[in-house]
């Protein structure tokens, strides 16, 4: 999968975020949960081929976010160091492909 606009997951043990990044516009929490929530959106993920990434101090800070909002500017740097890493990774697959 090397669309940058598939949700990404930022998650902990307990918690997932998930996130969707459209380029031009800031990444916008579209789900997060606790427990079997968080199991059920990662599950998700998972299935839809969905790059996660365990995070978390930034699946924590993201907890705060209302849903389908922009995350706060506060946040950028860590979420595109996430969002780069995934996009590297996916074009570093695909080269190999």
């Amino acid at each position: 999968m090397s669309d940058p606009q598939k949700t990404t997951q930022a998650l902990s043990p307990t918690l997932a975020i998930a996130l969707k990044y459209d380029p031009g516009a800031a990444p916008r929490v579209v789900a997060r949960g606790h427990g079997s929530v968080a199991a059920a959106i990662i599950a998700k993920a998972r299935e839809n081929g969905i790059s996660i990434e365990e995070d978390p101090v930034l699946a924590e800070a993201l907890a705060s976010v209302e849903m389908d909002t922009e995350i706060p500017v506060e946040l950028f740097q860590a979420v595109a160091k996430v969002i780069s890493y995934i996009i590297m990774t996916r074009r570093t697959a695909n080269d190999r492909q």
